[in-house]
């Protein structure tokens, strides 16, 4: 498969992935990595380096817009890797960056109250539900307005280990963010728990970051953690994926803390 840009023919293949909109460029000694349709947020990520360098955005014929990154040999975290200190120290960096909310706002649709995030996740859900739905959308519709938002900020919304990854420069990463968003910390912080941290460290990990294991605390990541984990049930396309997704669901609703 073969492409133009700026009258330079390359060598396209695919980059793999979930959505099939990522590719890898090559011509010559250069490399990239293309994706179609990507958040217009990317260019500020590459300002604040929390994504690989972007080279340069190109809108084709069919209304495609497709942006090249800098290609970087890199190594992706495995979820024992991410009790690293330093991805905790990104989050937090993402979190309390005041240029990126500020060019996140410019994105229109892009605010989600808790509100907000069930009627998305609801959205997704078939008509038909099983247990295991149906007992957490009943959790989130009791619960929702029993705890108090903070100030939204900059949420990445996937928190997965495959999105981070590490270059040969030893530069940390947070890639992917078609799913990034205006809204409660606890969006993010919810899923990185959860999903990494063992439950005995809660509370050292809270405290790092300036934040407290309250009972209240406690019961609002439960609720972002549910909302969450129900959205990425229904968009995750492989059953591995879909698999570990119902294994983290029903570990949140059997969380009795």
């Amino acid at each position: 498969m073969k492409d133009q840009f700026f009258g330079i023919e390359y060598e396209i293949s695919p980059a793999g992935g979930e959505t099939g909109q990522a590719f890898i460029a090559i011509h010559e000694d250069e490399k990239f990595f293309l994706k179609r349709n990507s958040s217009p947020f990317l260019a500020a990520l590459s300002v604040e380096n929390i994504v690989p360098k972007l080279i340069w955005t190109r809108r084709v014929e069919n209304g495609d817009v497709i942006t090249a990154q800098k290609w970087i040999n890199c190594h992706v975290l495995s979820a024992a890797e991410m009790t690293d200190m330093r991805v905790s120290a990104l989050l937090r960096r993402i979190h309390h960056s005041k240029p990126l909310k500020e060019m996140l706002a410019k994105i229109e649709n892009r605010d989600f109250s808790a509100c907000k995030l069930l009627e998305r996740t609801k959205q997704y859900l078939p008509s038909c539900l099983n247990p295991l739905e149906t007992q957490a959308l009943d959790q989130l519709e009791r619960q929702l307005g029993s705890f108090e938002e903070e100030a939204h900020v900059v949420c990445h919304g996937d928190i997965n280990h495959n999105n981070w990854i590490i270059s040969e420069k030893n530069e940390l990463f947070l890639v992917d963010w078609d799913e990034a968003m205006l809204a409660d910390q606890a969006t993010d912080i919810s899923m990185f728990l959860y999903q990494y941290i063992d439950f005995n460290d809660w509370d050292d990990w809270l405290n790092a970051n300036n934040l407290a294991l309250t009972s209240s605390y406690l019961h609002k990541l439960k609720w972002f953690a549910l909302v969450q984990t129900l959205y990425q049930r229904q968009i995750k396309r492989t059953e591995q994926e879909q698999h570990k997704l119902d294994t983290l669901l029903q570990m949140i609703l059997k969380d009795e803390r």
